[in-house]
């Protein structure tokens, strides 16, 4: 089912690594083409090239690419009892971390009249996407606006895809995550057109729409497939993004002391996602590779997505490395950059520690991932593809921007003005020291 890689007796370097480790073909160049039409279409045609691409995408036209509040409210009345304790109480957890995550202004004196502040300031709007593919995401839902409205956000808007099976409206659950948060600007608009929307903005033409439909955002956030992905990398630039998410991935690094069955349930529990998730186990026991490929039979063919499973566990995304020892798994995982790596080993803590390269660090085994996609407090919209090696979970730093603002008396610009006037005219800039001299004359 799961093919292996055996590592044991050769210490690769990262490049070697890289070309080894399991990938999926994301397909992002071959998408662009598909896409480009995409976002011209909604930035010329608006809310009526909405409608037909949504006819076309996804099976239903809308009555209402904007949803109406009485349908957030009606969504959030018939909510599951059981389902609403679990989100507000995922909603509280995952807004205590996030507002402990907002940094702090600061101020320098250089020099007596010399301070330079800097400023952290939330963007203006944000344009929040959440999938509705294989699967709902009413935690999407929490993740990406909770870390938008503790970074102070004032505007904020989510766009997930319209439901043929809900009347053209995103899927219930999510209305109701919105309509808990607060958030009241929800689109029944998917793919990449969500994404054209949220930069380009879009103005209405049906009478139900009024002369704009949405207004354009600073900021995209949010996962989806390689359409979006690509949609998102065709606008960096005209808005920012948070990354471009790929197929969701899990590695976990376990020795001789792991449980074979917590193993195989965490690496089904990615799988079970998308066919093309990645599932990775990293470890210097040939024992318990072999009973994780046991278990993983067993419960492939008896859970709901058995399917899905199966190609995503037999794809060449996914495999099980056999490595000499636990630092030669550092390694292999490190290289390797994870969204979500599992640390599954004896003083599993210490391990942990050394991890440079991952979207998040799960210790010991009592902490699987599901836990980070619901319940931790941490953000579930990481870094992708390897991207973990440079980027950032969401957070609430994905929504501030630094400002500097800097204030001299006279007497301290004085005092570095012939430090000024060598650079600017060692840099054949003279009259960026004019500009300076010419304030003592």
């Amino acid at each position: 089912m799961i093919q292996r890689i055996d590592l044991r007796g050769r210490r690769l370097s990262r490049r070697a690594l890289l070309d080894i480790l399991p990938r999926p073909d994301l397909g992002v160049d071959e998408a662009v083409h598909v896409v480009e039409p995409i976002l011209h279409d909604v930035r010329t045609g608006g809310a009526a090239a909405l409608r037909a691409l949504a006819e076309r995408l996804d099976g239903v036209r809308p009555e209402h690419l904007r949803v109406p509040k009485a349908a957030l409210d009606t969504a959030l009345a018939e909510l599951d009892p059981a389902v609403r304790a679990a989100l507000e109480e995922a909603i509280r957890r995952v807004r205590i971390v996030h507002a402990a995550q907002l940094p702090a202004d600061h101020s320098t004196e250089l020099a007596p009249g010399a301070v330079v502040r800097q400023r952290w300031i939330p963007v203006q709007r944000v344009g929040l996407y959440v999938p509705g593919g294989l699967a709902v995401y009413p935690s999407s839902v929490i993740m990406n606006v909770v870390a938008a409205q503790e970074a102070g956000v004032p505007g904020l808007a989510v766009a997930s895809p319209p439901q043929k099976d809900h009347g053209g409206l995103p899927h219930p659950t999510i209305l109701a995550a919105c309509a808990l948060l607060g958030v009241d600007e929800v689109y029944a608009v998917g793919g990449a057109q969500a994404i054209a929307m949220f930069a380009y903005g879009a103005v209405g033409s049906e009478p139900q729409d009024g002369e704009v439909l949405c207004d354009p955002v600073d900021v995209v956030t949010g996962p989806g497939n390689v359409y979006v992905a690509t949609a998102k990398r065709l606008v960096r630039g005209v808005v920012g993004i948070d990354a471009e998410a790929g197929p969701t991935e899990i590695a976990v690094l376990a020795d001789a002391t792991a449980d074979p069955g917590h193993v195989a349930l965490d690496l089904i529990s990615q799988a079970e996602h998308d066919p093309l998730a990645a599932s990775v186990l990293v470890t210097p026991s040939a024992e318990l590779a072999g009973a994780v490929e046991a278990r993983l039979v067993d419960l492939a063919s008896a859970t709901k997505h058995t399917t899905r499973v199966a190609q995503a566990l037999g794809g060449r995304q996914s495999a099980i490395v056999l490595v000499d020892d636990v630092a030669a798994g550092l390694e292999v995982v490190d290289a390797y950059g994870a969204e979500h790596l599992e640390i599954q080993t004896e003083d599993a803590a210490a391990v942990a520690a050394q991890v440079r390269n991952a979207g998040a660090v799960f210790v010991g085994p009592w902490s699987p991932v599901s836990l980070g996609d619901y319940m931790a407090g941490s953000n579930h919209v990481l870094p992708t593809g390897g991207s973990a090696h440079f980027a950032s979970g969401l957070g609430v730093h994905s929504f501030l921007k630094s400002v500097q603002v800097i204030e001299y008396t006279r007497e301290a610009l004085a005092e570095v003005a012939d430090g000024i006037v060598a650079v600017a005219n060692d840099e054949d800039l003279p009259a960026h020291g004019e500009a300076v001299r010419g304030r003592f004359h």
